[in-house]
């Protein structure tokens, strides 16, 4: 089966991390899969880099790097990361192309009032106050896809029906072997 990378981006608490893990719960062993955490990467290999233009590219580049040698052998891809800037997206998605890698890039839509009620782990909080600069959203700007793969509002429908859209993306890309009609079931 052929590898691929799925790029989940959205601000802070839209719910990326939790359509990866859905997504990798419900496949389980389906298939080789793999998810790259934006906060998980940015402790492991970009622990050194702060919040700047420059140093969220370099991150991305990190992680889009990484993504494109596990896809190439074969590994479906699950990217979860803010990946503020479209040109930087882009860029991640011109190259995993031209590897003659599928990229899929999902945008996990949740206003930015939305997250800064749920604010579960006190991140907004805590930018409102000042306290973390450059963060997405307050201080420093997310550029939305204008033409993502799949446009998933995480604010009006439960993970459950956004895992589903996502899993029949999948399985329409010959992805997944399963129907799409199955996929609840997974």
């Amino acid at each position: 089966m052929n590898g691929a990378i799925v790029w989940l981006t959205g601000i802070s608490g839209s719910g990326k991390t939790a359509l990866a893990e859905g997504v990798a719960e419900r496949i389980g062993s389906a298939r080789a899969l793999e998810i790259l955490d934006g906060d998980v990467i940015r402790k492991e290999l970009s622990s050194g880099l702060g919040f700047s233009r420059e140093d969220r590219n370099i991150n991305v580049r990190r992680i889009g790097f990484v993504a494109r040698l596990l896809a190439r052998h074969g590994v479906l891809v699950l990217v979860a990361t803010i990946s503020p800037y479209a040109e930087t997206r882009d860029e991640m998605r011109r190259l995993a192309e031209a590897g003659g890698t599928l990229f899929l890039e999902i945008f996990a839509d949740r206003p930015l009032a939305s997250a800064i009620a749920l604010d579960v782990k006190g991140l907004y909080k805590r930018a409102l106050a000042g306290e973390i600069p450059h963060f997405t959203g307050i201080s420093d700007p997310y550029e939305p896809p204008t033409h993502p793969d799949l446009w998933l509002k995480t604010d009006q429908e439960p993970l459950t029906a956004s895992l589903d859209r996502l899993l029949t993306l999948l399985a329409s890309k010959q992805l997944l072997q399963f129907s799409s009609a199955h996929s609840s079931q997974l």
